[in-house]
């Protein structure tokens, strides 16, 4: 009782002990963090920035490369593209900025000359703005390398223009349509710009409802689990979608990441190389690959006795061929009796059949046998025994045919009526002997 006693003290002092500590620890820590997004305490919010540098990584998007950003699961990148179009970009800007989200924009041209606030709206909010060509053509694949640098050299002067700052312009472009080519493809990276696809879409350019478009960009934020997400901010159903986008993304516990290029005073973010690949290689899922060769260990192992010269002995008297049975290295020859000893075989060239002679195969000319047509009337005759009166023609002697009905060959028989019978009726007497074709016999079917 007095041990049980003694441990309960000693167990609720250390227990007390333990509470003050933690206590003194909550007191001296830093506040937690809170929401990124003063005044909107529901707001997504952006959960941090990822410094890109554009000559390591030329090229990103799964969709078609294999590289993507360094992302973690459930971490997503906006894009918009194709603005700034006043209309429906303001709506974006003020929909973005109340869930304090920052994205990457890529601009075109025509629209930024046209709409040059927009632009330095965008930069006052903090966006990164990337260039989309100057005029939008849909045949970058198609175009030469002079054409496609005039294009992607005056979509940047246009962007640039309208900055208050030029140099706050993000090598960043997507080409039009996502029609990529590598002349084109090459270029860019000789500049310095990073080429932009994507890993998902919404498909928001298409005649589709903003429910439609919601539903697109959830389904494959879920499949994918973290990307780059591609929109256009000048599209009534994308302002319609975007504010659901960003309340479902937070209730899924997606987080937003925003991506600006490195600079002399910013320095990429510390990456793996495997964190930009596509699709990385999963050390939980099993994957195919060829076999490894094994490495066997041949100990005492029986090797055949290599053939002589004289077991190929070809002359031209005879043929033999002598056969050792193999065996294993160290043991004695086999004895008399237990093997067979081969028995050689000697084919002497005088031993052959001798040659036919010409005689053998000679075949007079026209030799041809006799054929003799059966009697029409047999059944009123015995055996070998022919019609009194009745010739039988020879082959040699017998007349060409011809063709009767349904082209079967006629033969000419004549013949007299035999002795004691009676002319038929209808050929009166006095007449003679007198041709009757007969056709000939069919032959009879197996």
């Amino acid at each position: 009782m007095i041990g049980k006693g003694l441990t309960g003290i000693r167990i609720g002092y250390w227990a007390v002990m333990c509470l003050a500590l933690c206590a003194g620890s909550a007191a001296n820590a830093e506040p937690a963090a809170t929401n990124n997004c003063p005044g909107h305490p529901d707001a997504i919010g952006t959960s941090r920035t990822l410094v890109v540098d554009p000559r390591a990584h030329p090229r990103i998007g799964s969709m078609q490369y294999p590289e993507t950003l360094p992302l973690a699961d459930h971490e997503v990148v906006l894009t918009f593209d194709d603005g700034p179009l006043p209309r429906y970009s303001n709506q974006v800007l003020q929909i973005l900025a109340d869930n304090c989200v920052k994205a990457t924009f890529f601009t075109i041209g025509e629209q930024a000359r046209a709409n040059p606030e927009g632009v330095r709206k965008l930069i006052a909010a903090g966006h990164s703005v990337g260039t989309h060509s100057q005029r939008h053509p849909l045949n970058f694949h198609k175009m030469t390398e002079a054409q496609a640098r005039q294009e992607i050299e005056q979509g940047i002067e246009s962007t640039r223009a309208a900055m208050t700052d030029p140099n706050a312009l993000a090598p960043f472009f997507r080409i039009p349509g996502l029609l990529r080519a590598p002349p084109v493809e090459a270029y860019l990276e000789s500049q310095g710009i990073q080429t932009w696809s994507t890993d998902f879409l919404a498909d928001d350019w298409h005649r589709i409802s903003a429910t439609k478009v919601h539903d697109l960009a959830m389904k494959r934020m879920e499949d994918m689990g973290k990307g780059i997400l591609l929109l256009h901010d000048i599209q009534p159903r994308t302002v319609a979608a975007l504010p659901r986008i960003l309340h479902d993304m937070q209730a899924r516990g997606f987080k937003i990441v925003h991506v600006v290029p490195a600079t002399a005073d910013r320095p990429p973010t510390p990456t793996e190389p495997g964190q930009w690949q596509s699709h990385p290689t999963s050390e939980s899922v099993p994957t195919a690959r060829w076999p490894k060769l094994p490495n066997f260990v041949y100990a005492e192992a029986d090797m055949l006795a290599a053939p002589a010269a004289s077991n190929f002995d070809l002359t031209e008297a005879g043929l033999s061929l002598a056969l050792e049975p193999p065996r294993k290295r160290g043991m004695p020859p086999a004895k008399e009796g237990l093997w067979p000893q081969p028995v050689a075989v000697v084919a002497s060239v005088a031993d052959v059949l001798p040659v036919p002679a010409p005689t053998v195969f000679a075949r007079p000319e026209k030799a041809r046998a006799a054929i003799q047509p059966l009697p029409l009337q047999m059944h009123h005759y015995g055996d070998n025994e022919l019609p009194p009166g009745v010739t039988i023609k020879t082959a040699a002697a017998e007349p060409r045919g011809r063709r009767g009905r349904h082209g079967r060959m006629v033969r000419h028989v004549a013949h007299s009526a035999p002795a004691g019978v009676k002319r038929h009726a209808a050929h009166p007497a006095g007449h003679g002997k007198r041709a009757v074709h007969v056709a000939s016999l069919k032959k009879r079917k197996i």
